[in-house]
């Protein structure tokens, strides 16, 4: 078992991939091979077009490449004997990557076996270091991700310190892939993509719009309780909104091209957060009215490489829940400490129980004073101490216009989601001259965090998919249970049971097709229908149902009221 972390095996593991191809395929061209959160990959330009066959050999060349335990050798050179040398070898991507060195940068390279690579390391001290390894995929890839450039070949892998660590993860993946939301989307009938509409942009379809409904009211219904205000903002906005919020100095390759409307520019929003601050500067504000907590289903729109997109994780178009809180500087503490317990309490409702902090501190490059970093920082440690949380600190990891604190959530197969974030702004209270007027009568420049508890709607969506499988729990489920009569002769009896549910505010549905009762309770747990509800003759004339639960099997013959008991129960507690 390799010791190493586990960065520089997936890097190493990438390097001795590359060696491999170099042995099946010597004309390939070689770009760059990093280590990445889950494995590692390289691109390559080559004539032979890759398939999913090509990674076993090329895997297998991989593993006795690994068995020989090949050095990795570091070695300096100049840049003019670097250049030549990849000059003659016909590296071109290499040169490329070669002349983004800075000029007073050492230049290195790694040997392993036959094959050399420019890079800066670190790696293991030889390849039987590196552990278990596998090849996962095949992709194309922009060279340096441009699509004006030319398309590479990349091969995906992963890399493990044990054989044993390898298995859990390709377990992991496995299961991942049965609960993938783009496939079971597909099979609920809850969105789609359409060309004809755009890459990136979802359609909601109505049993996934309900889905959204129910947590979207659970959201607005607990605002209100937190003591937030609710907004709406338009989609579009003048130019010279963004002008004065930065945006179009720092964030327009995320923009889409402006409109023309009576001769002014317009542009679709990216970020809710400038229409916030135009409602505060509607008038003047006093200490009085502060703590202010806005917030907003805000839909914005982003510009994504289509190579990005994936999914509802990675769309253009995207609702954020979104919310920014403007209060004095005293009241900063308490603020932060509120807004973590009212993150954690909304992912807990949904079954995340696994939530850590991660905190990001002051950048090289930042504005605001040190002392209102430095002021910001310790609010934001207190309000994580004071829940009793163990956070990472990420040194130097803030936005240039604040401090931040990112949650991330473990699913029901371990993988980490990013999701909270809760951001100090020094930088737009300034940009738009944001005042109030304090106890002393004087003009002060309030605090502004930024804070969005599940991010993007459609992310979030997508997330809870992978979460249940599909299988939503009773409150969420847009059909909660389903009526199965077993004949025809029992067809009145089972939409009258259907009427009296729906008058209790229960989603039911019939199953009146014509099909046997195995048949349509097969349909019923291929749909994830959380509860089946079978009426004979036998209960349709004793008005009972015999019950089925998703979960929990047989449940017996129930009385509408034991059953409504039950399903109230679940619902109002939000049973997971």
């Amino acid at each position: 078992m390799s010791n190493y972390p586990l960065e520089t095996i997936r890097h190493s593991a990438a390097h001795v991939m590359a060696a491999a191809v170099q042995q099946l395929y010597p004309d390939a061209k070689f770009d760059i091979g990093p280590s990445t959160e889950n494995g590692f990959y390289y691109d390559f330009d080559m004539e032979h077009r890759l398939v999913t066959e090509d990674l076993k050999a090329i895997e297998k060349a991989m593993k006795k490449l690994i068995g020989r335990k090949l050095p990795f050798e570091c070695f300096e050179m100049n840049r003019a004997d670097a250049e030549k040398m990849l000059s003659e070898a016909g590296q071109t991507y290499k040169l490329e990557r070669l002349a983004d060195i800075p000029e007073d940068a050492k230049i290195t390279f790694y040997k392993t076996g036959d094959f050399v690579d420019l890079c800066r390391g670190p790696h293991v001290a030889n390849s039987g270091e590196i552990g278990a390894v596998k090849l996962l995929s095949i992709a194309g890839s922009y060279f340096r991700g441009d699509e004006k450039n030319k398309m590479l070949q990349r091969i995906y892998g992963t890399a493990f310190a044990s054989e044993e660590d390898l298995q859990a993860y390709l377990k992991q993946q496995e299961e991942a892939a049965k609960r993938d939301h783009r496939k079971l989307g597909v099979e609920l009938d809850l969105f789609s993509f359409s060309d004809n509409v755009g890459p990136g942009l979802v359609l909601w379809h109505p049993k996934g719009a309900f889905i959204r409904h129910t947590f979207e009211t659970f959201w607005k219904e607990e605002h209100y309780k937190n003591g937030y205000e609710l907004l709406y903002t338009p989609h579009i906005g003048q130019s010279v909104l963004w002008e004065t919020s930065g945006h179009l100095s720092f964030y327009k390759d995320g923009m889409y091209s402006p409109m023309q409307i009576d001769e002014k520019d317009y542009y679709v929003k990216p970020m809710n957060c400038p229409f916030h601050i135009e409602v505060y500067q509607s008038r003047l504000r006093s200490y009085r009215e502060l703590p202010l907590r806005w917030a907003e289903l805000g839909t914005v729109y982003r510009y994504e490489k289509s190579g990005a997109l994936h999914g509802l994780l990675r769309v253009r178009g995207f609702t954020q829940d979104d919310s920014h809180i403007i209060c004095t500087p005293e009241q900063i503490e308490d603020e932060i400490a509120e807004v973590l317990r009212f993150s954690l309490y909304i992912w807990k409702s949904f079954g995340f129980t696994e939530i850590k902090p991660y905190l990001s501190t002051r950048p090289a490059k930042a504005v605001g004073e040190p002392e209102r970093w430095e002021k910001a920082l310790v609010s934001l440690r207190k309000a994580i101490d004071k829940l009793g949380l163990e956070c990472e600190v990420d040194e130097g990891g803030g936005a240039f216009y604040g401090p931040k604190i990112d949650l991330k959530v473990k699913d029901a197969i371990g993988r980490e989601w990013q999701t909270a974030t809760i951001q100090f702004d020094f930088n737009l209270p300034e940009r738009f001259d944001m005042t109030y007027i304090g106890e002393d009568g004087k003009k002060h420049r309030p605090y502004m965090v930024h804070r969005a508890l599940m991010g993007s709607l459609e992310r979030f969506f997508g997330i809870l998919i992978e979460q249940y499988a599909g299988a939503f729990p009773l409150w969420l489920a847009p059909e909660q249970a389903r009526i199965l009569p077993v004949s025809d002769r029992q067809h009145d009896a089972a939409m009258a049971l259907k009427k009296e549910l729906r008058l209790k505010g229960f989603r039911v549905e019939v199953d009146v097709k014509a099909a046997s009762l195995g048949a349509k309770i097969k349909d019923a747990r291929k749909e994830r229908i959380p509860y089946m509800l079978v009426v004979g003759e036998r209960e349709a004339a004793d008005g009972t149902m015999a019950v089925r639960n998703r979960r929990e099997g047989e449940l017996g013959t129930m009385t509408l009221d034991q059953l409504v008991e039950k399903m109230r129960f679940e619902v109002d507690n939000k049973i997971i």
